[in-house]
């Protein structure tokens, strides 16, 4: 199979999109800053423009044009908006006057009442006609031409007419000299004086320019920041992906052992769950899966062994039972054809053949006692072994389920003990026992091991915290499938044959096994014989009982 390789990781790619992200939001903002801002800056110039004059017609109609509060209001109005604002009476003085250029503001109202403010197509028609006299004339007629029609005088022209009304009109204006816009509202109050108003646009050319550069330097500081921001939270977004990547790594490796265990509450959790469950189920059905097998290769071998011990079985009886048939076929057809008619060899003919028969009748009963010795079950290979060792090293093992649980584990120092069992049965017990009471400890969490020798036996002992077993349910607790808290023991996973494998167990080495019930804890035990060294010192090591 092919090995896959990874590009990218999540959190790259993670990090890469909020960069790409932020750089495009900074660039469409000053994309829409240079398309959009002059239309918006412009609109809003109008809107305050026209609120500027109602201000003004509601003054008039109070009669309050010349009063302090109103020229409080008009500075408000300039400052705020950059809106300069004359205004002048019947007899053509100025009345009120605010803004950076009085002079100007002036000039613009007598140019406005005597219309003498052209439009830019009234210029470039007297632009084309200047061109003409150019052509076949002096510079001097040219001059002339200019002149006459007055176009050496316009400073200011109007671009564009947004608004005319009866009582106003709201142009563009360009000024010639400096080639900057306005805006410019004109027009006539209700008490006869006359009101101008100028904004200016060219600044919000300048300010657009000024803020996307503003956009783009500080749009760099927040990309950089944003990065180093989108890899932290990446991590701590993708870490329990990677986590459960790992698991799924090692669940391919048929190592079931690591478990989901982030605090994540997103979709993430309910994946992790399903991880979890997912490895439990395939350890089970890998764990069944094997035991088949195995117990499909016992069952193949043993009828192997069954077919090559019945032809063995045959053969031998066969072998031995031919002589004794032969001897009693021949004694027993000597007496039928009459060979001897004389009592002694008569009878010598009879004891033959119920000696024979005898004899064939004890070789059956042998080979049948022999048959069901080779056939016998559940063997138990017994050792000489350290108990002690061996509670320690399944302590060393197993110190994370512990850990996970939350428990403290102590266990009682002594000397090697030794013990004539099955080794292998002995810790299948104990990893009963002590798992057993790691999913029942409570209150402070203890589980104590203990080591009791007494003449000829030692008994071991675990001891945990937590609830005593009621009354009624000790003499269910070595039954299979018998659980006493069937809610919590479905909480954990147990399926309530442990104990009952430690009675099969127990029964099988014929020793002695059961519980204590305490105040605050529970207290499991078995016994182990130390005196077989003596009852074997002459026999090997190890030796088969049959059960």
């Amino acid at each position: 199979m092919k090995k896959r390789t990874m590009r990218f990781s999540l959190r790259t790619q993670f990090t890469l999109i909020i960069v790409a992200l932020l750089a495009g939001m900074m660039l469409v903002s000053m994309l829409v800053n240079r398309t959009f801002l002059d239309d918006f800056y412009r609109t809003q110039k109008i809107t305050a423009l026209k609120k500027c004059r109602e201000s003004l017609v509601g003054a008039v109609g109070r009669d309050e044009i010349t009063s302090d509060d109103f020229d409080v209001e008009l500075v408000k109005i300039n400052n705020k908006d950059n809106i300069g604002i004359i205004i002048m009476n019947q007899d053509s003085m100025t009345i009120k006057s605010y803004g950076p250029d009085a002079e100007t503001m002036e000039r613009r109202m007598w140019d406005n009442l005597l219309g003498l403010t052209p439009t830019r197509e009234e210029l470039e028609a007297a632009a084309e006609g200047a061109d003409q006299v150019d052509a076949g004339s002096s510079k001097d007629e040219a001059r002339e031409f200019w002149r006459k029609n007055g176009m050496d005088t316009y400073d200011f022209c109007i671009l564009e007419t947004i608004e005319r009304r009866d009582n106003y009109v709201l142009n563009v204006i360009l000024d010639r000299r400096t080639s900057q816009q306005s805006l410019e509202m004109w027009g006539s109050l209700e008490d006869g004086s006359y009101f101008l108003m100028r904004a200016p646009l060219e600044s919000i050319h300048n300010s657009s320019s000024l803020a996307n550069r503003f956009f783009l330097q500080v749009g760099l500081v927040i990309t950089a920041i944003g990065a180093v921001m989108a890899m932290i939270l990446a991590g701590t977004v993708t870490r329990p992906i990677r986590e459960l990547t790992d698991i799924s790594t090692r669940m391919k490796k048929l190592d079931f052992s690591a478990k989901y265990e982030g605090t994540s509450r997103t979709e993430i959790a309910d994946l992790g769950q399903n991880i979890n469950e997912l490895s439990e189920t395939l350890e089970e059905t890998i764990s069944e899966l094997k035991a088949a097998n195995n117990e499909l290769r016992r069952d193949i071998r043993r009828k192997e062994e069954v077919e090559a011990m019945r032809q063995d079985f045959l053969a031998s009886v066969t072998h031995e039972l031919k002589t004794p048939l032969a001897l009693i076929q021949g004694y027993a057809e000597g007496l039928q054809e009459g060979i001897s008619d004389d009592p002694e060899s008569r009878d010598y003919y009879c004891e033959v053949i119920v000696d024979e028969a005898g004899k064939m009748n004890r070789m059956v009963q042998k080979l049948l006692t022999l048959n069901q010795l080779e056939f016998g079950n559940n063997a138990v290979t017994m050792e000489h072994f350290d108990i002690t060792e061996l509670v320690r090293n399944y302590l060393s093992r197993a110190e994370l389920l512990a850990e996970q649980n939350g428990i403290t584990v102590s266990m009682q120092e002594t000397g090697p003990i030794m013990v004539w069992a099955d080794e292998f049965l002995v810790e299948e017990v104990f990893a009963n026992y002590y798992s057993n009471a790691c999913n029942h400890a409570a209150g402070d969490k203890i589980i104590d091991i203990r080591f009791e020798e007494k003449e000829n036996t030692v008994r071991v002992s675990v001891f945990n915290s937590g609830s005593p077993i009621p009354s009624e349910s000790l003499p269910h607790l070595w039954e299979k499938f018998y659980k006493v808290d069937k809610a919590r023991t479905r909480a954990y996973g147990g399926s309530g044959v442990g104990l009952s494998i430690v009675r099969a167990i127990m029964n099988l080495l014929q020793q002695e096994y059961g519980v204590i019930n305490y105040d605050n804890g529970v207290k499991f035990w078995f016994e182990l014989d130390t005196s077989g060294a003596e009852r074997q010192k002459d026999e090997p090591d190890t030796s088969e009982i049959e059960v």
